[in-house]
Order: structure tokens, then sequence, then C-alpha cells
């Protein structure tokens, strides 16, 4: 899927408009519609700059904009054939469905894909399982690695905010 097609998407999504979303991003009032529909038609890509100001304001990750060419079945194969050369992903069979299977063997980039994968199922199980609305499971997808802490990828409190808490804490904290 195309920047054009994820611009759409997510702009209906949040229930915008072309003209709004424009207006977010900055551009003046007569032309913001059209900046968008260039946009979202591909007749114009936006720059890294306006790719991360269109995240911001979509509330999602710049990487769900920036999805690679699965707008045909065979641009969605070469994918795959991509993923198989940079990370040891291999079509096989397993009880007589085809199934993606990561090569552990492949090296460090093969182990992040199975803990990326192994994060994505779980919270899939547990939008199955009722524990999650819909909501938050795209919350965590679209967002994603920022609400993911089954891979170490949660963001951590500055050193300098950790210092500035034990100062004002430390008549709490028991002595050693």
């Amino acid at each position: 899927m195309a920047i054009s097609e994820r611009i759409h998407f997510f702009r209906n999504l949040r229930g915008m408009t072309q003209k709004y979303l424009g207006l977010q991003l900055g551009f003046p009032d007569k032309s913001a519609d059209v900046r968008m529909a260039q946009y979202e038609t591909g007749s114009r890509t936006p720059k890294a700059d306006i790719t991360a100001a269109l995240a911001q304001v979509l509330d999602v990750a710049p990487e769900a904009l920036n999805v690679p060419d699965i707008d045909s079945y065979i641009g969605l194969a070469h994918t795959f054939f991509a993923l198989e050369d940079i990370y040891g992903i291999t079509v096989s069979e397993a009880d007589g469905e085809l199934c993606l299977k990561v090569n552990a063997d492949k090296g460090k980039d093969a182990a992040e894909i199975i803990r990326m994968l192994a994060a994505w199922n779980e919270q899939k199980a547990k939008l199955d399982a009722g524990e999650i609305d819909k909501e938050t499971y795209d919350l965590w997808r679209y967002h994603y690695p920022k609400f993911d802490i089954t891979g170490g990828w949660v963001e951590v409190p500055s050193q300098e905010l950790s210092d500035a808490m034990i100062e004002a804490f430390k008549d709490r904290l028991k002595p050693d």
C-alpha cells in the first residue's frame, strides 16, 4: 500500500477532512485540501518533514505511513522475497496451511523479527479473548513499538527525570 493510500486510510479513520488535515499541517486555507488531495492521489509525495508532521496529526508512528509496495500481488510477492533475503522469512506448510516462518539461524535480525511477531501475536490473542478492544489493539499496531512492553521497546524516563524524582522523594525512601 502506497503512502498515498495510508494517508487516506488514517485520515478517514480519524474522521478528518482533507482540508482539516491540511490546515493542521500548516498549509494555507486556500490550498490545504488541494495539497492533501495531491498526497492522497499520489500526484505528490510528502517529504520526510511532512510525513513526520502527518504522522503526528494522524496520531500514528511515521513508519505506519511508509510501507512497502503491496498494492499488487506481484509487489507483495517481491516484498516477501525481500523479507526472505533480509530476515530469513520463508514460506512453509504447517497443518495443511501455508504460513510464513522465521529462520532463527539467520542472526540478530531474525531474532528481532521473532520478538516482534511474538508481541503481535500476544496483542492479537488479547483482542480475540476480549481482554482488549479493537481501539486498543489498533493503538498498539499503529504506534508500534511505542506501546510494546514485550520486546524491551518501552520508552524509559530520562536520567534527569529519574534523578529529579529520587531527589523529590528521597525523604520517603528506605535507607539501605
